[in-house]
């Protein structure tokens, strides 16, 4: 785990041998349970420490994040989990937070209920869910602190399937490749539409990873009008603002 060690130093995050032994664990498991489904396609050792743990965590490199993973029981929703990037790395950094990991995948959701387990997780749970329809579920609609997407879809997607779930005051973070910043103006108008205001775009830099990465952070100014999100399938066919 060495470039997880030196990378999550990079970011000012040192890791204690529990955490690292816990993200030896995640690895382990998630190489154990993709040679049966098709969990990530990043499977090399270093790859995965970089491209998924570190990658993960530079989340915390953002000062709206840090804050609203801070607050007392904090409440994380991870949108399209996949094998539970960025939720379960941030929850071994801040163990503290209350987590929900969503993903439609049913295959994927019995890993990420395996891993809970293995880890041991106190407040996370992973459900089986499209973000269309646990958006309007009152248990979950405008109750989250924090909002999390990473590789979804397209920012007008992605802004429909988070910014129900947050409250008044909360935030998402979306994390992006290098157009990240272009990608976000232009979805400025479906941010406005569902309630929520471009707040700024965190350039992040990884060590071993060539590619510039960016994260989008976008702050829940007003509700989320009732119409929204629009049915499963309808905000991917015809994104807010297109």
């Amino acid at each position: 785990m060495q470039r997880l060690i030196e990378g999550a130093r990079s970011l000012c995050l040192p890791l204690g041998d529990r955490q690292i032994a816990a993200f030896r664990v995640y690895y382990e498991e998630l190489i154990r349970w993709n040679r049966r489904f098709n969990l990530t396609a990043i499977t090399g050792y270093e790859q995965v420490q970089i491209r998924h743990f570190l990658d993960s965590l530079s989340c915390l490199l953002a000062e709206e994040v840090r804050r609203a993973l801070s607050r007392p029981a904090a409440r994380v929703i991870d949108v399209g989990s996949g094998a539970g990037f960025p939720g379960i790395p941030l929850k071994l950094i801040c163990p503290t937070i209350h987590l929900t990991l969503v993903e439609a995948t049913g295959k994927k959701v019995a890993f990420l209920e395996h891993l809970i387990g293995q880890l041991e997780l106190e407040h996370t749970t992973a459900i089986h869910a499209r973000a269309e329809d646990l958006a309007r579920d009152p248990l979950h609609r405008e109750r989250y602190d924090l909002a999390l997407a990473r590789a979804v879809a397209a920012l007008p997607v992605v802004v429909e399937y988070t910014l129900p779930f947050c409250r008044l005051g909360g935030w998402v973070a979306a994390q992006k490749g290098e157009a990240g910043a272009a990608e976000a103006w232009s979805a400025e108008t479906a941010i406005g539409l569902l309630g929520g205001e471009l707040h700024r775009v965190v350039p992040v830099e990884l060590p071993g990873l060539p590619e510039d990465r960016s994260l989008i952070l976008i702050e829940k100014v007003s509700p989320t009008p009732e119409k929204y999100p629009r049915r499963p399938g309808i905000p991917a066919k015809r994104p807010l603002g297109r």
